[in-house]
C-alpha cells in the first residue's frame, strides 16, 4: 500500500521537538495569539522574503482579510481562476465582490496572462492569481498589468509555500500574499490555520485588527473585524516545522524529478519543469486521456491518488449564480476531466514511485489490447 499522503510518519520523524513544543504551548495557559504566534509570524515574514506577516486560522481567512485589507467590497470585481479550490471564489464572495475568471495556461495550468486584461472592467479592483500545486503563476506579466491598471495584487499561496519566480518567493510579490496551513499543505499544522504576508505596515495593521473582532488594543473596536485568530499550540507547531521546510521541499523536488525522467515514456503529461521558477510539488499532477482509467489501476494495486480539482469552480453547482457555462474556460475543463495527483510527500521512497509508474506504463499497452 503506497498512501497518497502519509503525515503520520512526518509527525514520528520530529515528535519530540512537536510534543516540547506543544508541551511548551500548554504550561504557558496562553492559548490564542501571543507570544508563540508572534513568533512564528517574524520566522515565516523572513522565510517569504517580506516584512509582515498576520497568522489568522486558514487560509480563506487569509484571503478575506487580504480583500477587506486593501478596500476591496460590494460592487467590485475580482479577477482569478475557475482551476483552484473553491476558497479563492469564496473569500471574493465573503468580501462582497464579483470573481471574474480567466482560463489557464495550459502548459503552467495557472491562470493565462494573455488572457487578463481582456477580463478588466471599470469595475476590476484586483487580480487573484492561484500558484496551483506548488508552480507559481507567470508573475512579471501580471504585476505589469496591475501595475498599469492600478489594481490589487493578491497571491494565492495556499499551494505554494517555499516556490519561487524568478528568485522571489510566493508572497513577496504582490503586495499582499495569502497561506493556508491546512495538515495537508507542505507546511500544515495539526488542524487549521493560514498566513496573510505583506511589505505595506498598513496593510498589515489592518488585517491584524480585523482577525481579531477590530481591535486595535483589548475592548478598542475601531473595525467591523472577525475572530480569525490563531491559536498558540497551531503557531508552536508550525514553528517547529517551518524548520525542516526547506529540506522537505528539496525531497519532493527530487522524488519529482524522478517522476518526470521515469514518465516521459509513458506518454503523459507531466508538470511544467522550467529553471526560472522553483517548483515546491505540493501536488505532482499528469495529465492524460483516460484519468478514469489510471486511477482504477493504481487503486486496485494499492496506490491511493486524488484529483485535483475534478470539476472547475465555475460549473460547481454552488456557484452557478455567477453565470458560466461549460465551455467558457476549455482549457481548465480539459485539465479537469484528465488531471491526476500521484503520492508525493517528503517521506515516500523513490522505490515507491517506480513502482507507480510501472502501473502507469502497462496502462497504454491495456488500451490497445
Amino acid at each position: 500500500m503506497i498512501p497518497f499522503l502519509d503525515l503520520r510518519e512526518q509527525y514520528n520523524s520530529i515528535k519530540g521537538e512537536i510534543d516540547s513544543a506543544i508541551s511548551r504551548v500548554l504550561h504557558s495557559a496562553n492559548f490564542v495569539l501571543g507570544p508563540e504566534v508572534d513568533a512564528f509570524e517574524t520566522t515565516f515574514a523572513d522565510y517569504c522574503g517580506v516584512r509582515h506577516a498576520v497568522a489568522v486560522n486558514s487560509g480563506t481567512s487569509a484571503l478575506h482579510l487580504a480583500l477587506l485589507s486593501s478596500e476591496i467590497g460590494p460592487g467590485d470585481e475580482v479577477i482569478t481562476t475557475p482551476m483552484t479550490f473553491v476558497a479563492t471564489t469564496a473569500a471574493i464572495l465573503y468580501a462582497g465582490a464579483k470573481p471574474v475568471f480567466v482560463d489557464i495556461n495550459p502548459r503552467s495550468r495557472n491562470i493565462d496572462a494573455d488572457q487578463i486584461e481582456a477580463a478588466i472592467t471599470t469595475r476590476t479592483k484586483a487580480i487573484i492569481p492561484v500558484h496551483l500545486h506548488g508552480l507559481m503563476a507567470d508573475m512579471d506579466p501580471i504585476e505589469k498589468i496591475a501595475r498599469d491598471h492600478e489594481l490589487v495584487l493578491i497571491e494565492d499561496a495556499a499551494q505554494a509555500h517555499g516556490a519561487e519566480y524568478r528568485g522571489r518567493r510566493s508572497g513577496s510579490i504582490g503586495q499582499l500574499g495569502c497561506f493556508s496551513f491546512y495538515p495537508g499543505k507542505n507546511l500544515g499544522a495539526y488542524g487549521e490555520g493560514g498566513a496573510l504576508v505583506t511589505n505595506d505596515a498598513e496593510l498589515a495593521l489592518k488585517a491584524k485588527a480585523l482577525r481579531d473582532w477590530g481591535q486595535s488594543a483589548k475592548h478598542s473596536h475601531v473595525l467591523k473585524g472577525y475572530n480569525y485568530r490563531m491559536e498558540a499550540i497551531q503557531a508552536a507547531i508550525l514553528g517547529v516545522k517551518l524548520r525542516y521546510l526547506e529540506d522537505w521541499t528539496e525531497a519532493r523536488r527530487s522524488l519529482a524529478a524522478r517522476y518526470d525522467l521515469l514518465l516521459s515514456r509513458c506518454g503523459v503529461h507531466t508538470p511544467v519543469r522550467d529553471p526560472a521558477y522553483r517548483h515546491v510539488y505540493h501536488v505532482y499532477a499528469i495529465q492524460l486521456p483516460d484519468r478514469d482509467q489510471a486511477r482504477r489501476r493504481l487503486e486496485a494495486a494499492g496506490v491511493a491518488c486524488a484529483i485535483h480539482y475534478p470539476t472547475p469552480v465555475h460549473l460547481q453547482p454552488a456557484y452557478q449564480d455567477l453565470g458560466y457555462e461549460v465551455g467558457d474556460f476549455p482549457v481548465a475543463e480539459r485539465f479537469a476531466a484528465e488531471t491526476l495527483s500521484l503520492p508525493i510527500y517528503p517521506e515516500l521512497k523513490l522505490e515507491q514511485v517506480d513502482h507507480v509508474v510501472r502501473l502507469l506504463d502497462d496502462i497504454p499497452n491495456e488500451a490497445a489490447a
